[in-house]
């Protein structure tokens, strides 16, 4: 019988990448001149340090850039929201989803399940297994998961005939 598994993986190489390429474009550019900002990837996380609230929000659009030229899905990012402000410094950490949550998963099954395709659902840990009689709905069910507007990236692995 025909599977595949959904998951939701972030290749962490590419995010360490894109943090040195924007700590590149940062020191080239002319708005970021005798500013104390830096990018720096620490422990699967990349750390933006600015001196305003404003320099944060463009180092994280100049991130966000940078992840979009490495082919990352900027819906991977997830900025804690929550800038912390220690004298004139302000700190923002922004770490990368990996994996398929709880309800995710179960939303995922949901739009399977709705849609009445004929195969067949499991959640396993952090991805969905999904097997069917013929290859065709398995690639309807791929085609149908590419044009929702999930919260993460999917990407489709492990396919067995």
């Amino acid at each position: 019988m025909p599977s595949f598994d959904i998951v939701s993986e972030i290749d962490m190489n590419e995010v360490r990448h894109a943090a040195e390429n924007s700590k590149r474009e940062l020191a080239t550019r002319f708005d970021f001149r005798g500013v104390d900002a830096s990018v720096e990837f620490k422990d699967e996380k990349v750390k933006l340090t600015a001196e305003g609230e404003y320099q944060i929000k463009q180092l994280s659009d100049i991130l966000r850039s940078q992840c979009t030229k490495r082919n990352l899905d900027a819906k991977a990012m997830n900025a804690s929201g929550k800038i912390d402000i220690t004298g004139k410094t302000h700190t923002l950490w922004v770490d990368f989803k990996q994996g398929l949550e709880q309800d995710l998963s179960k939303k995922i099954v949901k739009m399977i399940k709705e849609d009445k395709f004929k195969v067949q659902a499991s959640i396993q840990g952090d991805k969905v297994r999904i097997t069917g009689k013929k290859r065709d709905d398995l690639q309807q069910v791929m085609q149908m998961l590419r044009q929702a507007d999930l919260a993460q990236p999917l990407q489709f692995n492990n396919f067995r005939d």
